[in-house]
This record gives C-alpha cells, sequence and structure tokens, in this order.
C-alpha cells in the first residue's frame, strides 16, 4: 500500500440513545409552562440529553479545539491576506486579544490552539499544541493538498485532541479554525461533497474586492478541474486543509465519545461534511451554531439537512459563531435540571 493509497477508518460515532430522548421529552412537557413553550430550546435539551446518554445533560465545560493551519492556495491569490496572517492571528489568540479570545471568556469557554499546519514555528505556549503534518498544504490548483499519510495524519491529530478534551473533563466540545485561505478549500469541498455548482460555492472569504473575486474564482475552477475526485476521503485530500481535516476528527471523536459537537460557519462545517461523508452518524453530535453571511454556507446546511440556532451575518471563523450559541446549550441543559414540574407546583398549592 502506498502512502497515496491510504485509506483511513473513522471511529464509529455513538448512536442517539432513543430511550433518554423520549423520556427526556417527557420530563421537559411536565415542566411548569404549556407543553412546547420553550419551542427550540426543548429540542435542544432532548437533543443534549441523548448525545450524553443522560436524563440531566450539562454544558458547562466547553473546550473550543481551534485548528490552524496554511493552504497552498494562497499563492494564487485566493485571499486578500498572504498567509503570513495565519501565524501573526494565531498569536493573537494565544494572547488572548484575538475575537474568538474575547468572546469565549464571556462564554466561559477554554480555547486550545492545535498547530496542524501552520507555515512558521510556534513558541510553546500553555494553550498551544504542536502537532504539525507540514507547513501548510500544497497549492491544491496544481497538484494535490495532501497525500494520503498526511491527511491521515491531520484527522488522527482531531481525533486524539477530542479525546484528549474529553478525558480532562470536557462536557462539549466547539470546533473553530485559523488559517488564511481556507474558504476557498472550504468552498471546493462543498462543490464536490455538497454536491454543488462551483459558482454557487465562492464567497468574499475574509473579504474580496470584484477583481479578487474574480480571480479566486479562476483559480478554484483550476483546482476543480485538475481532479475529479468525489469519493470522500479523495477529495479532502486532494482539495482540504490540514486544518480542516483536523476539525472533521475532532468532530468524529467526540462524537464517538458521546459529547455534543458544536460547529461554528462555513469552514468548520466543511470540515463536519466531509466527517458526514466519511461517517455519516457523526451528525447525530453535531449542533449547529448559526448561518454564516459567506456564500455557500446555508447550501452547505441544506445539504446536511441541519437547522442552526443563531443567524447573525457572522463571516470571521475561528470559532466565533460556536462560542455564542454556547450559553443556549447551557440554558438547554439548566431547563431540565431546574425547572419545576407541573406536579410539584400544584403539590404547593
Amino acid at each position: 500500500m502506498t502512502p497515496d493509497t491510504l485509506t483511513w477508518t473513522a471511529p464509529q460515532p455513538a448512536p442517539l440513545n432513543p430511550t433518554v430522548a423520549a423520556e427526556l421529552r417527557e420530563i421537559i412537557d411536565a415542566k411548569a409552562k404549556p407543553p412546547g413553550a420553550l419551542g427550540r430550546l426543548e429540542a435542544l435539551a432532548v437533543r443534549l440529553g441523548a448525545i450524553q446518554g443522560r436524563l440531566d445533560p450539562r454544558a458547562e465545560r466547553a473546550v473550543v479545539l481551534l485548528f490552524a493551519g496554511d493552504h497552498g492556495l494562497t499563492e494564487d491569490g485566493v485571499s486578500s491576506y498572504p498567509s503570513a496572517v495565519t501565524v501573526a492571528m494565531v498569536r493573537l489568540i494565544l494572547d488572548g486579544r484575538a475575537s474568538v479570545s474575547a468572546l469565549a471568556r464571556v462564554a466561559s469557554a477554554e480555547v486550545r490552539v492545535i498547530d496542524v499546519g501552520v507555515a512558521a514555528e510556534l513558541a510553546p505556549h500553555p494553550m498551544l499544541q504542536i502537532a504539525k503534518v507540514r507547513a501548510g498544504t500544497r497549492n491544491a490548483a496544481r497538484e494535490p493538498a495532501m497525500s494520503a499519510e498526511e491527511c491521515v495524519r491531520a484527522l488522527a491529530c482531531g481525533v486524539e485532541a477530542a479525546r484528549a478534551a474529553v478525558a480532562a473533563g470536557a462536557e462539549v466540545i466547539a470546533l473553530g479554525e485559523m488559517g488564511i485561505g481556507n474558504s476557498a478549500s472550504a468552498s471546493l469541498l462543498l462543490h464536490r461533497l455538497g454536491p454543488a455548482p462551483l459558482e454557487d460555492c465562492i464567497g468574499l472569504g475574509a473579504g474580496h474586492d470584484a477583481e479578487g473575486l474574480a480571480r479566486k474564482r479562476r483559480v478554484l475552477a483550476a483546482a476543480a478541474a485538475r481532479s475529479d475526485a468525489k469519493e470522500p476521503f479523495e477529495v479532502l485530500r486532494q482539495f482540504g486543509g490540514l486544518e480542516i481535516a483536523g476539525m472533521a476528527g475532532a468532530a468524529l471523536g467526540a462524537a464517538a465519545a458521546r459529547r455534543p459537537v458544536v460547529v461554528d460557519g462555513f469552514i468548520s462545517t466543511a470540515a463536519v461534511l466531509a466527517a458526514a461523508r466519511l461517517q455519516p452518524q457523526v451528525l447525530d453530535a453535531c449542533i449547529f451554531a448559526h448561518a454564516s453571511a459567506e456564500r455557500g454556507h446555508r447550501l452547505m446546511l441544506e445539504a446536511l439537512g441541519a437547522e442552526p440556532l443563531l443567524d447573525l451575518g457572522l463571516r470571521l471563523g475561528e470559532g466565533t459563531g460556536a462560542v455564542l450559541a454556547l450559553p443556549l446549550l447551557r440554558a438547554a441543559a439548566t431547563m431540565v435540571r431546574e425547572v419545576a414540574s407541573l406536579a410539584e407546583v400544584l403539590g404547593q398549592a
């Protein structure tokens, strides 16, 4: 077996517990409120319990697994920013001064950065795990972004990061990323794995003028023409990012450990799309935080049959949308544990 014919066996996600779901529905309906009065919050509570397999779902200890990696596609100008911004932003996150850092503090979430493919050396930091597969992907417009071995290593890194977070007590895993050019990679993944017309998958990313967007479209058309890959692992290898593969692995690892996976925006959803095409049952554990303003994200959500919790016009990434959704998970879980039943109220009358 050569490196480029290597395959990968995804972890088996734990199934939703139908008995817990049914019992939770009865418990919630018996609360001191009209049945269904808390709308989607009730369905979210049932989902959390069914994922975790418990009648007292928990969502207090949340960890953002933020995977970072560079993209060879930036060589051809698919982003309005140079790849050097990736390492600068990772350092800002580690310093606690990025958007996700501020929002994570508000949401009492821990941020862990996993360097799976940054094209620079990072200094040791308590929040940082160095798991570099290579210094950025190759240019997918000219050759496969990763070898099969590299893709497997990135997926496995994500699985292990999720398992380690769970072993340390995480009740919820949120996905985040940093990688200049990764909206281009995500567009290609949506094109092949959605599937969807390439033109409908390409958006502004971190910000393009008309000329930059036209250049991005030309480069991605060349990448799509280079390979006709359709099998999920091969699509991820040909067009994916190391950080995207890492998030896909993390989703699978968390799902196997019965932990809810809070999915951020366009890039994180692309990772879950790849994970779901590899192992469809992973979607049982996924809670989609928001609908991004990035073109193509709604197509992705539709392809996955996903209904996001929020719609705030976000298009930043980093896990910011996932962090903003965490209070809703905590509210749903707390409602189950702390709201009195109607029987208790009537018994006090």
